[in-house]
């Protein structure tokens, strides 16, 4: 039986291979969010035909490769730049605001916090509140913000909650961190799943304000974590300059960047995911909701939280009902103001789906 503190994060297969003694290929990760279309048709076609890259360096500008970014994100080439993966690139922005005091929203992903206590930094929290389904009050998150925060944390949407700030809810956002000379480092990579984009993503907003950094990746919506290519996009050329000073001269292999203009170029792929993803979030919630021992939060991106409403199960037992028949689902009382009553899973094939809501239904009835 698994001990009761152990936790695990949707990469850590070989951890549940060794402790259930299930074969990693067997399982099916409900954890790690990622695009269940796996990676895009055209790219596995085509990247083999340009395995003489490799006998070459990468052009250091990335030319190529950030004007398809570019057109895919909706942006100009000058505002992007390329990483090894969006992780690198919050290591870069954070080592070069050195920021003495950050605020985050949470709950949320661990390795911002991680980030700025290595830059010797602190960090607060502004909780998302259960009442209002974990979406932000602008009101009054505004009014939290003063002088002494130097940098502003958000994800959108938000990991684990689901939760989004629209672009015009950002602006308002914004304008209140100019006044208090705040940087503002927006975190999209689950943007691409959420519906309605257009309205969601603040790269139009980086054509105005010079204090937002935006991250994506391909590592979720594209299927493709071990590639290690992330992007970031600012208007703020002083910003980019730093960075592209402060950066490995070859960030990415030139496979890599072949891929990227590959996948961002895959139209039916794209399409494919965002219509798979849409049906699948509108039919679990539902599906979620109107059960009587789970409070399901409305989602926004490619995966939901929710709330186990039975005092006598928690998201262990959940955990491991699920994992003993091959699923794996994430445990979310790691993250800060969740407890052991919260599940968050991410959106798969609708077989496997079905597979989990009735697995995780049965675990409550039987209990």
């Amino acid at each position: 039986m698994i001990k009761a503190k152990e936790h695990f994060h949707g990469s850590d297969l070989e951890k549940i291979e060794q402790i259930y003694g299930i074969k990693k290929e067997d399982i099916v990760s409900f954890s790690a969010n990622v695009n269940p279309l796996g990676v895009s048709p055209r790219l596995r076609e085509t990247l083999a035909e340009h395995i003489d890259a490799i006998t070459t360096y990468p052009d250091r500008e990335y030319t190529s490769l950030r004007k398809c970014m570019a057109e895919y994100a909706g942006t100009v080439p000058e505002h992007i730049i390329v990483g090894n993966g969006s992780t690198e690139l919050i290591s870069l922005l954070i080592q070069i605001r050195h920021p003495k005091r950050a605020m985050i929203l949470g709950p949320t992903y661990s390795e911002y916090e991680r980030e700025i206590t290595l830059e010797g930094g602190t960090t607060l929290y502004y909780p998302l509140r259960e009442e209002d389904d974990f979406r932000l009050d602008v009101s009054d998150f505004s009014s939290h913000l003063n002088e002494q925060i130097d940098l502003l944390v958000l994800c959108n949407p938000n990991n684990p909650t689901s939760s989004c700030i629209t672009n015009r809810q950002m602006r308002q956002i914004l304008d209140v961190c100019k006044q208090y000379d705040i940087f503002v480092m927006v975190d999209e990579t689950y943007v691409e799943f959420a519906p309605e984009v257009e309205k969601i993503t603040s790269i139009p907003l980086t054509h105005y304000y010079n204090n937002i950094l935006i991250l994506r990746g391909t590592s979720k919506f594209f299927a493709a974590p071990g590639l290690r290519l992330g992007y970031a996009i600012t208007g703020n050329q002083d910003l980019i300059q730093t960075i592209n000073t402060r950066k490995n001269p070859w960030m990415i292999n030139s496979l890599a960047a072949i891929a990227g203009e590959i996948m961002f170029r895959d139209s039916d792929y794209i399409r494919q995911t965002k219509e798979l993803i849409s049906s699948e979030r509108a039919r679990l919630y539902e599906l979620f909701d109107k059960h009587p021992a789970f409070q399901a939060y409305p989602p926004s991106g490619n995966f939901m939280l929710l709330r186990i409403l039975r005092d006598d199960l928690t998201s262990q037992d959940l955990f491991d009902a699920a994992i003993r028949q091959n699923m794996m689902i994430r445990d979310c009382s790691t993250f800060p103001f969740l407890d052991d009553h919260y599940i968050r899973f991410c959106f798969m094939n609708p077989e496997d789906n079905t597979r989990l809501a009735q697995c995780l239904f049965d675990q409550v009835k039987e209990k």
